[in-house]
């Protein structure tokens, strides 16, 4: 039987795991790599204040503790209090400070004002404990390093560079002189000098450089999102071009001959009927060619898969490697399309629900099959992808949509091709690995008959040769069924005039 004790003890380990997996989730999972490159930067420079403070100023003072009551300990314990504001101070504004170098709002002037005057109260109380003798000359110089510390690694942010070295310069002068004038002298001197400047240079060469890496980093993201933008807007312009060189000439037609086909009802002539059952047919025709531009819109490119799937994962950060890439251009066009969208898939569940640092991407053609292999250190992370499950709806694809509906390819659905294999889970040594096997004899998608399943019930009192040349035209290849009609409605127009 396990102690009640250890039952307790457990349960609270528990709660604290699932606390750290809540605030891992919250606070690092969901930001980005440039927002968690920021958090851990502002989270090192707020505890870098706290470090000194401990290290400088409490280690110091507490030496007075067994020194009797008096001045010398009211003024350590002043010092103590006026540090100790200084951290707090320090940890609120530099979030501030950071935000203000990358252009994201600007510290209240009050806010300079209470550090500054909190930096020249340790000074000064530094000072106080310098003249009384209660320290050591060499702690009460670090005492003085560490005051300048929270104040400039918050204005070296925000002032112009050469403005705070001057700053700087002026601010040792002051504080050397005033030591001088409680009979600091010698080397003790030159030491509050370079202790001043050099605290403040300090900061200049880590934080400041520290936020200048994050302004490169967060322009390379913009700059990125611009891209993304701009290929998206490209894409649906190249699509708009598709779309209008497809339907433009045809609902001209349309119009026509539906202009045409008016005109000849009002004067009572039997090709009305004609031209009516032409606009129906160049409307399906219309329907069937934007069903072709969507389908062909949505299918994903396996090379270019490939490339953007290195791309992206090399920006965020993580090692891809493509192998077998120029085999890509081999596959056939079923295989190609299936793989393509393996890779993209693979490629967004390692960015979102991983934490890998490699990753390496094979294509290879083994046996008549296209093996395409994505293997990332990332394992145990991926909730999308459960271990070995073989590939959902391993079936024969649907048949093509009926002429009139929208069929899968409007609906956008991706069925697997027959005899596809999909196989994904932990590979041992922390990898994970997912393996997609697709036959090189994938079928190619039915095209759509063009031929007009209602040609055989356009019997009219015609002539047998107008009759023939209709249905001739309607079973030639798309660019002489869109001259047959268009030439037709003149020849019309002619007879009605006639």
């Amino acid at each position: 039987m396990v102690p009640l004790g250890a039952e307790a003890l457990s349960g609270e380990s528990d709660n604290v795991l699932e606390r750290y997996r809540r605030w891992r989730k919250g606070v690092w999972d969901e930001r980005s790599h440039v927002e968690r490159m920021e958090f851990q930067s502002l989270l090192i420079v707020r505890l870098m204040v706290w470090f000194f403070f401990l290290a400088w100023l409490v280690m110091p003072v507490a030496q007075l503790v067994s020194e009797p009551p008096g001045l010398p300990l009211l003024l350590g314990v002043l010092l103590l209090i006026c540090a100790a504001a200084q951290c707090v101070l320090a940890w609120r504004l530099l979030p501030l400070a950071f935000g203000e170098y990358l252009g994201r709002g600007i510290v209240p002037a009050r806010s300079w004002l209470l550090a500054g005057a909190l930096m020249a109260g340790t000074l000064a109380l530094d000072l106080g404990l310098e003249a009384t003798g209660a320290l050591d000359k060499e702690f009460t110089v670090f005492v003085a390093l560490f005051a300048v510390i929270p104040y400039t690694a918050e204005r070296c942010l925000t002032m112009p560079l050469r403005t705070f070295q001057q700053w700087s310069l002026a601010a040792a002068v002051v504080v050397t002189g005033a030591f001088a004038l409680v009979g600091v002298r010698d080397m003790t001197l030159l030491g509050y000098a370079v202790g001043v400047y050099g605290g403040a240079m300090i900061c200049l060469a880590s934080i400041r450089c520290s936020a200048w890496s994050l302004g490169v980093m967060w322009q390379a993201e913009r700059g990125r999102e611009a891209q993304a933008r701009l290929a998206v807007a490209e894409e649906r312009l190249r699509f708009g071009r598709d779309l209008h060189d497809v339907m433009g000439r045809n609902l001209a037609v349309i119009a026509l001959k539906s202009e045409l086909a008016v005109q000849l009802a009002r004067r009572g002539r039997p090709e009305a009927v004609e031209q009516m059952i032409e606009v129906q047919r160049i409307a399906r025709e219309s329907q069937r060619e934007v069903q072709e531009v969507v389908r062909g819109y949505r299918e994903a490119s396996l090379g270019s898969e490939l490339a953007g799937a290195q791309a992206v994962l090399t920006a965020a950060g993580i090692d891809c490697r493509v192998t077998g890439a120029e085999a890509a251009h081999e596959l056939p066009t079923g295989a190609h399309a299936a793989l393509g969208w393996v890779v993209r898939e693979a490629a967004t569940n390692v960015l979102r629900h991983g934490d890998a640092t490699r990753c390496a991407i094979t294509l290879r053609v083994v046996a008549g099959r296209a093996v395409l292999t994505v293997d990332n250190d990332g394992a145990g992370t991926d909730p999308a992808l459960p271990g070995a499950e073989p590939l959902k709806g391993n079936r024969a694809p649907p048949p093509p949509p009926a002429p009139g509906g929208p069929g899968p390819a409007g609906r956008g659905g991706r069925p697997a091709p027959p005899g596809a294999r999909l196989e994904a889970g932990p590979a041992g040594d922390g990898m994970f690995e997912l393996v997609a096997e697709v036959p090189l004899g994938v079928p190619e998608p039915a095209p759509v008959s063009r031929t007009d399943s209602k040609s055989t019930s356009r019997t009219d009192s015609k002539s047998t040769s107008r009759t023939a040349s209709k249905s001739t035209s309607r079973t030639t290849s798309k660019p002489a069924s869109r001259t047959t009609t268009e030439s037709a409605p003149r020849t019309n127009e002619n007879e009605a005039a006639r």
